[in-house]
Parts: structure tokens; C-alpha cells; sequence
């Protein structure tokens, strides 16, 4: 629907804001009440761009709030500024410059370390408000006498000194806000932030700076607060202290988890409920200050039975709904009565049958015009304490070639690969790609240079498409890095459509397109797994246990495919069925305790007696 009508989120939001001083006093809602929800509503934008949708899980969105809302009314009060809304402006770019300068300490940590960082910073702020700096900020009192806006507009003025006039400039700038941010979360920056939600390591290893946008989010929600601490001070005359109290920050944070996390209106809801239910305990049922222990247990109520908030709970509803209405059937897990000797053959069918694939990458395939090894490790070792993993590996790979790595439990083949793909750093040695040192560069770099690897255990963006899964693959190829298009839309990137569709044939997805992750089959999401490395357009593709897991039947699927996208590719492949793997392959690297065993064609390798011994304990022999 959204995609047939692009704008229809944009006008139902204006419709509602027009309507709301018409239907909200019926329903016992004050217009005092009303605008402070509007305040929450913007405050809460920039907090569910972070939460929802970045996954960052802050509790020092007061600072921010306080910062922008005291800059602006130290402007207007104690400077004098004439401009009231050009203040509040510049108190939120007050408060972006302190969230870039906070996020550059937080975001250095992770989950329930970060959230702890940005409680620490608002008891700091708290603190530096009320002391050191309460001549300027006015300490316990605040700064009163913050003026209303006006407008001129020729022979007339419009004042904002009422509560339905300072309504519709409320509700004008909570639109302006929402239509930004939606505009941000339809961007490639957007679909970024929510693969950064879900999976934060393939998000960088697909070749993503996660940490630039990480702190994106974090100076957007910032801006959004100082912009909503502004608008505090406009609507209450004075701007409080207790904007910078913790309590403002856990507030927001229960508002969001009520209406719902990772829907933009979610704060406004749990505004609206958090609002309307605190006026009601307090003036109605006179509960005077065992209105929070209420308040408290509805919430927790709500957050139990509504894992989603009340807008994820009407959308998980719906979902139900049409799901039964439209029986999506998954494809099938297993085939039984398969012997060994028959799936082999299947597989060796699948192999000489196999359709050959063709996908445009802009990189080009195997090495391009490179001359020389596309792949050159040497020395490499790897130690953890006083356990070597891998110890003195040198290892060459030309372009065009398919190479196999085999070894058995143990052998330090998943720690080569990571090495590979500098998803770790070797202790020793170096690694040369395409004639140049990579050793010692991160994973996103390394993507970036045309060097990616699929997972042995599936790393995916589960709450995702099919198709968002590729297209955020597609964004680090076409866009690099980190780029700040925030209000970009995804269908103005050149030729990504294209490199989607391409990469959903190649892994023979089409049909599943628009199916969550979740809901794919096994072998599905083994073959997505792929998929996400060559929508990079990598010049050198890894691939670690492709077939791990499989059913007989998924195998020979599985089998087909790498057939298929092996032809004018570099690939080098890690899997336990040998068998398949010798089929595919042209060369194979055996590696025994972190070492090099020996290095053959698949004939060789078979009949090498090292090998048998060695690796296949002698059963081959036998």
C-alpha cells in the first residue's frame, strides 16, 4: 500500500493533527494536555529513530532535551534574542553538536554498557545544570519569562499566546518533524539503521561503516530532542529544570515501549496514554502521588501482553489476519528413503546439470584484468593465549579459480577464513589482496576492496525481506560506506533494483521476495546467506560450509547453485562434503591442526596417503 501511495502516511498524520482539537476534548483531554503530547510526540521521533530503529537503547535523551531547551531560553530570556523560533533552532543545533561529542564516547560500547554510559552522561548534565553552570541556567528555578512566537505576515501578526493557537504551531512543526523522519527511515540510510538493529556484524562484514551511521541516529535523535526542549519553553513560558532529570529520559523510553517501538508514532501514542491517564489519576481519582504505582503496573500490563506496543499489537493483528487469509507455504525441509549413494548421485547430477547464472557486478568477475595471485597469505598465524589455531600458512589463490579448504574438526579452518576477511587479526603474517597489504584492516574495508565471505552459521536480518536483506548488500556496493543521503529514496539509487533482481535469480528466491527472513526454509535461508555476498559484487567470494545442515534434498539445491555462480568467479570454498565438494572444485588445500597438509587437484587429494591418514583416519584406504 505504502508503495502504491507513497504520500498516504503523510496525509493521514496532517488529517489526524486537524482533527485532534475537534475529537480530543470530548474524550476529557485539556489543550494543555494536548500540547504537551505534541511536545512528547517530537521529543519521541528522534528516540525511536535510535531505538526502533537503530537499536541503541539510550536513557540520556534528557540531556539533549535540556540542552536545546536551555540554550534557546537563555537566548530569549537573558540575551534578549528577538528571533524566538531561529533560538529554538539554534539550541537544537546546540544539541546535535553534544549528541556528536556524547555519541563519540557511548557509542564505543555496546548493549547494556552503552545504555549505562548514557545514563551516567544525564546524571552529569543533571548535575552541571543545577551547580556550576545555575547562572546561566538558573538553577532549581529554571529560566521564566521565555516568550511566545509570533508571525508576521503583512497588515497582520499571528501571536501564539494561546493554547489552541500555540496548537497549530505545535502540530505544524510535530508534522514537518514526522514527514523528516519519515523521509530518513525510507532513505538507504533507513534501511541501513534497521540491518544495524538486527544484525550489526553482517551489517559491517556486507561492507557497512556501522559506526558512522550508529552515530548518525544518534545526533538525529539529539537534534529532535534540543528541538522538543525548545517548544517545552515556548509552551510553558519558562524552561524547566527538570528537563534535565533522569526521570524525563526513562519517560520517554516507557511512552515508546507503550505505543511501539520502530513506528515513528509510537511515542505519540504512549504520550497520549501516558498523558491522559496521569490527569486522570491525579484530577479524576484524586490518587495524588500513587499515580506513578498505577501508572506503573499499567505499563508493565502493556509491555506483557503488547511485546510490540499498541501500534505493533494492531500491526501483529493484521499480520495474523492476512497470514490465515494467505497461507504462505514454506518449502520443503527433507526428502526421505534417500540412501548415501543416491544423494551423491543427485548431487553429481545437480553438479553436471546445473543452469549457469550470470549476475552484472560492477566490480567485474574473477579478479577483472588483475595479473598475479588475487589472494596471497603469507605466514599467517594465529594464536589465543597459548593455543596456536593457525600456525605459518601461506596460501595462494589466482583469478578464476575454485579452490576448496578441508580439514577436520578443529583444524583452524572457520579462524583462516576469518583472518581472510580480517574479520580478526593474525598474530602474524600478512595478507595480500589484489597486490595490496590488507592485514590489520576491518571487515568493511575489506568488503568494500571486493573480498566477502557467507556465514557457516546463517547471519541474516531476520526481521527483514528477502528482498531488504540484498538491498542492504547492494547499498555498501553502490553507495560504499558511508554516505549520508538521509533523505534519499531507495528507488533513486542507480542500479540497485537491478542488482537485487539479478542476485534473487541467481539463489532462485524470486518467489520469495517479499517473505520475511524468518519464515524462509533452512536451505532458503543457506542459499540467502549467498546471497548477501554476491549482491556485494565481490571479486573473490568465501564461502564457509555452505552445505551445513542440509537435508539431502536442500543439498542438491544447494550444490546446483554453486555450480551455477562459480563460472567466471574466484571462489574459495570450506565444506565437510567432500564428495560435493571435489565435484566442484579444481584445487584443494587440506589443513591438519592449523597447518597445511598438502595442497592438490581433488584426484590427488583423494589418493594422497598423508590425507588418508591424516584427515579420513583410513577409511578411504580401507
Amino acid at each position: 500500500m505504502l508503495r502504491q501511495r507513497p504520500f498516504l502516511v503523510e496525509m493521514l498524520s496532517a488529517v489526524g493533527l486537524i482533527a485532534a482539537p475537534f475529537i480530543l476534548p470530548h474524550l476529557g483531554f485539556t489543550p494543555t494536555t494536548i500540547n504537551r503530547i505534541l511536545v512528547w510526540g517530537i521529543f519521541g521521533i528522534g528516540f525511536d529513530i535510535l531505538f526502533g530503529f537503530t537499536g541503541l537503547l539510550s536513557f540520556g535523551q534528557s540531556a539533549f532535551f535540556g540542552t536545546g531547551g536551555m540554550v534557546a531560553a537563555y537566548l530569549l530570556t537573558i540575551m534578549n534574542f528577538p528571533f524566538v523560533m531561529v533560538a529554538v533552532i539554534i539550541g537544537t543545533i546546540a544539541a546535535a553538536i553534544v549528541g556528536y561529542l556524547v555519541g563519540l564516547i557511548a557509542l564505543r560500547r555496546t548493549g547494556i554498557y552503552f545504555a549505562m554510559i548514557t545514563v551516567a552522561i544525564a546524571e552529569v548534565f543533571f548535575f552541571v545544570e543545577f551547580n556550576p553552570l545555575s547562572e546561566w541556567t538558573g538553577g532549581e528555578n529554571g529560566l521564566p519569562g521565555v516568550p511566545t512566537p509570533s508571525v508576521h505576515l503583512g497588515l497582520t501578526t499571528i501571536h501564539f499566546n494561546t493554547d489552541w493557537s500555540l496548537y497549530s504551531l505545535l502540530a505544524f512543526w510535530f508534522f514537518v518533524g514526522i514527514v523528516i523522519a519519515l523521509r530518513i527511515v525510507r532513505s538507504p540510510v533507513g534501511a541501513i539503521l534497521r540491518a544495524i538493529r538486527d544484525n550489526p556484524l553482517r551489517a559491517a562484514a556486507v561492507g557497512h561503516n556501522i559506526h558512522g551511521y550508529k552515530l548518525t541516529a544518534f545526533i538525529i535523535a539529539a537534534g529532535y530532542a534540543g528541538f522538543a526542549g525548545g517548544l517545552l519553553g515556548l509552551m510553558q513560558g519558562f524552561m524547566p529544570p527538570d528537563a534535565f532529570m533522569f526521570d524525563t529520559s526513562g519517560q520517554l523510553v516507557m511512552q515508546t515501549a507503550i505505543g511501539g517501538a520502530g513506528t515513528l508514532f509510537g511515542p505519540l501514542v504512549g504520550a497520549v496514554v501516558w498523558l491522559y491517564l496521569q490527569d486522570f489519576l491525579q484530577t479524576t481519582l484524586n490518587l495524588g502521588a500513587s499515580w506513578k504505582l498505577v501508572l506503573g503496573l499499567v505499563f508493565v500490563l502493556l509491555v506483557c501482553f503488547l511485546r510490540h506496543g499498541l501500534i505493533g499489537g494492531i500491526k501483529d493483528l493484521y499480520d495474523f489476519v492476512t497470514r490465515r487469509t494467505r497461507k504462505v507455504e514454506p518449502e520443503e525441509g527433507s526428502v526421505s528413503g534417500l540412501t548415501a549413494e543416491e544423494e551423491q548421485r543427485a548431487v553429481q547430477a545437480a553438479l553436471a546439470r546445473a543452469p549457469v547464472a550470470s549476475l552484472k557486478l560492477a566490480r567485474g568477475q574473477a579478479g577483472g584484468s588483475f595479473a598475479g595471485p588475487i589472494l596471497q597469505a603469507r605466514g599467517l598465524t594465529k594464536h589465543y593465549g597459548g593455543l596456536a589455531a593457525n600456525s605459518d600458512i601461506d596460501f595462494m589463490v589466482y583469478p578464476g579459480e575454485l579452490r576448496g579448504v578441508i580439514g577436520p574438526n578443529g583444524a583452524g579452518k572457520t579462524t583462516f577464513f576469518k583472518m581472510l576477511t580480517c574479520e580478526i587479526p593474525p598474530t602474524s603474517g600478512s595478507i595480500v589482496f589484489e597486490g595490496r597489504d590488507i592485514t590489520g584492516l576491518h571487515v568493511t574495508d575489506v568488503c568494500q576492496l571486493g573480498l566477502t565471505k557467507s556465514y557457516q552459521v546463517n547471519q541474516l536480518f531476520t526481521r527483514l525481506t528477502v528482498r531488504e536483506n540484498l538491498t542492504i548488500a547492494a547499498l555498501a556496493e553502490l553507495r560504499g560506506k558511508f554516505r549520508l543521503d538521509l533523505l534519499r529514496s531507495l528507488s533513486g539509487i542507480p542500479g540497485l533494483s537491478e542488482q537485487v533482481k539479478h542476485t534473487l535469480e541467481l539463489v532462485d528466491l524470486v518467489d520469495r521476495t517479499d517473505i520475511p527472513v524468518s519464515q524462509l526454509a533452512y536451505g532458503e535461508k543457506r542459499r540467502l546467506e549467498i546471497g548477501l555476498a554476491l549482491a556485494t559484487s565481490p571479486r573473490l567470494l568465501l564461502l564457509d560450509e555452505p552445505l551445513a545442515g542440509m537435508s539431502p534434498r536442500e543439498r542438491v539445491e544447494t550444490v546446483r547453485l554453486l555450480k551455477s555462480i562459480s563460472e567466471g568467479r574466484t571462489m574459495i570454498v570450506i565444506d565437510h562434503d567432500m564428495d560435493s565438494l571435489f565435484e566442484l572444485v579444481g584445487r584443494v588445500t587440506v589443513l591438519q591442526e592449523g597447518r597445511v597438509l598438502v595442497e592438490g587437484t581433488p584426484n590427488e587429494i583423494k589418493g594422497n596417503s598423508k590425507v588418508q591418514e591424516a584427515y579420513l583416519g583410513g577409511i578411504m584406504a580401507a
